[in-house]
């Protein structure tokens, strides 16, 4: 019998666009299936987050029958993990409508934040993570991009990325660094994303990953992207240049991919399909 499925829900966005918004309606859908080769706890993260700047029109999801399921908060309280017992198979479909009402200024007129000024929230997103050696960059930075601030900055080593590096699918694994990919010059949207993150945090400016669904990803897939603070807060950046702003459907945020993994599994587990779609519904 499905698990936790909810529909025919609104959830935040209320309310009038803020201020030079682009209103934006998605559909979107994930089916995914895992077999086990023995029980396992899984913890599931694909559902779009309702926050400010996106609603859920139409949220459910469905599941094969499992032994527990409890929601707990994701990161920074944005969006739902789901705590999973699985026996030994997991079928999962998600379903959505999302109303993308971000405001979206362009990034290079965004103004950095003094680090005396940063939210506490921010803060740690300064730091070197599991797969942003950042303090490793610093030079670097310095000498490619000492030229530019805040924002514009930021949009200099987006573009950059996107021009130096070649999008190659199974070209790293879950053990790739930041460094690594920038030395291969070569990756996947969460490659690129953790190299724009190190960047900017070898910069001084918060940075942090955030798993997407998004119109437009080739090949069709979850997706990842750095998300920056400037300006008193937080602002997306597609450095595979696949994804703009305002059809983003956030699912989770974090330090790095670790943080956002669509499906942690503490336990063996073979994926025998994953599919993802997102189509754009309205667009004005």
């Amino acid at each position: 019998m499905p698990c936790g499925v909810r529909a025919g829900v609104e959830r935040q966005g209320r309310g009038a666009p803020p201020q030079g918004a682009c209103q934006m309606i998605l559909t979107i859908t994930a089916h995914l299936d895992y077999a086990l080769a023995a029980p396992a706890d899984m913890l599931l993260q694909i559902e779009a987050a309702p926050m400010p700047g996106q609603t859920l029109l139409e949220a459910g999801i469905g599941l094969s029958p499992v032994d527990h399921f409890a929601r707990v908060r994701g990161e920074d309280g944005i969006g739902d993990r789901i705590w999973l017992a699985v026996a030994d198979r997991l079928t999962c479909d998600y379903r959505s409508v999302v109303r993308i009402d971000r405001a979206t200024p362009p990034l290079a007129s965004l103004a950095a934040v003094p680090l005396h000024r940063l939210p506490g929230e921010a803060v740690g997103y300064l730091m070197a993570s599991r797969y942003c050696p950042a303090d490793e960059f610093q030079s670097f930075v310095a000498a490619e991009f000492g030229t530019y601030d805040g924002g514009a900055k930021v949009a200099a080593m987006r573009d950059w990325i996107e021009r130096a590096f070649t999008y190659v699918p199974g070209a790293s694994t879950a053990q790739t660094t930041a460094l690594d990919t920038f030395v291969q010059r070569q990756g996947i949207c969460r490659d690129y994303a953790h190299v724009l993150i190190t960047l900017a945090r070898a910069a001084a400016i918060p940075a942090r990953i955030a798993s997407v669904y998004a119109p437009g990803v080739t090949p069709m897939d979850f997706h990842a992207v750095a998300e920056v603070y400037l300006d008193g807060g937080w602002h997306l950046a597609d450095a595979t240049g696949m994804a703009s702003a305002e059809a983003m459907a956030i699912i989770g945020v974090g330090r790095d991919a670790a943080d956002v993994s669509l499906l942690t599994s503490y336990g063996p587990a073979e994926m025998l399909v994953q599919k993802v779609t997102v189509a754009i519904l309205v667009s004005g």
